[in-house]
């Protein structure tokens, strides 16, 4: 089985920090790529980066500059760094993996999310 685990998530004012963590456990062959989404009240779940196993990133237009998406492969853990935050970056985090459990089988698999608010 898989386990993928967020944490990090909480209350800062705008313009502060915070670092989110995904921790990927279980039976995993490899890992193909993660990503990191949001979703915020009434609104639909949006992309806001990813990375490759080869170390490629995206971001979503809305965060770049201000998130850096980062790994540490032998933990199996992707890291979310949030700076310079905004009330509008509040939002359930979730991370996803991509993962290969065996050489044939592969799937994505969510973690339950973790709770980002920023205000004053």
């Amino acid at each position: 089985q898989v386990r993928v685990v967020e944490s990090g998530g909480g209350l800062v004012q705008p313009g502060g920090s915070l670092r989110l963590s995904c921790a990927a456990s279980g039976s995993i062959f490899s890992i193909y790529g993660t990503g990191w989404y949001r979703q915020a009240p009434g609104k639909q779940r949006e992309l806001v980066a990813t990375i490759t196993s080869a170390g490629t990133t995206n971001y979503a237009d809305s965060v770049k500059g201000r998130f850096t998406i980062s790994r540490d492969n032998a933990k199996n853990t992707v890291y979310l760094q949030m700076n310079s935050l905004k009330p509008e970056d509040t939002a359930v985090y979730y991370c996803k993996v991509d993962l290969w459990v065996t050489s044939l089988a592969r799937g994505d698999y969510w973690g339950q999310g973790t709770q980002v608010t920023v205000s004053s």
